[in-house]
C-alpha cells in the first residue's frame, strides 16, 4: 500500500496542546496567497491607520509652498463631518495622514468613518474630496 502524502501537521507544546501548524510545501504553495492576506490584516499591515504618516513627504511640500494664498492645516470629512481646523496639532487626531506629495495633494483616512479625503492644492485655490469607504473595503478590514 503506498504511504498517503501527510500535507498537514499539528505541533504541539509540553502539554499537547496544538500550538502551530505544519504545512507541507505543495499544500503551502496552493494556500500561501490567501494566509499571507490573513497575516496582514491580523497585524494590520493592509490598515492605512497603522502605516506612519508620511511626514517627510509633508514637511517638503510645506518647505516648497508658494501658492497664492496659506497652506492651511484644516481637514473635512465630507461623508460623515467629522473637521479639525489642524489635523496636526489636534490631540484627537481625527484624520490619518496616508500620503503626501510635492505637486500638493495630501491624503487622509478619517478615523471616524474610514473615507479617504484628499486635499488637493491647487496654485490658486484648494479642493476637498472625499470617497466613502465601501462595503467591500469595510470587510476586508473587519
Amino acid at each position: 500500500m503506498a504511504r498517503k502524502e501527510i500535507h498537514v501537521q499539528y505541533v504541539v507544546d509540553a502539554a499537547g496542546a496544538p500550538s502551530a501548524v505544519q504545512l507541507s510545501l505543495p499544500l503551502w504553495e496552493t494556500v500561501k496567497k490567501h494566509v499571507l492576506a490573513a497575516e496582514r490584516r491580523m497585524t494590520g499591515a493592509d490598515d492605512p491607520l497603522q502605516q506612519p504618516e508620511p511626514l517627510a513627504a509633508l514637511q517638503e511640500f510645506k518647505d516648497y509652498w508658494d501658492f497664492k494664498y496659506p497652506y492651511t492645516p484644516d481637514v473635512r470629512c465630507g461623508h460623515c463631518g467629522a473637521a479639525t481646523e489642524n489635523w496636526e496639532e489636534d490631540p484627537a487626531h481625527p484624520f490619518h495622514l496616508t500620503n503626501a506629495n510635492l505637486g500638493g495633494l495630501l491624503v487622509f483616512r478619517c478615523r471616524k468613518c474610514g473615507s479617504t479625503v484628499r486635499k488637493k492644492h491647487f496654485r490658486d485655490h484648494c479642493v476637498l474630496e472625499c470617497t466613502p469607504v465601501s462595503q467591500v473595503q469595510r470587510t476586508q478590514h473587519s
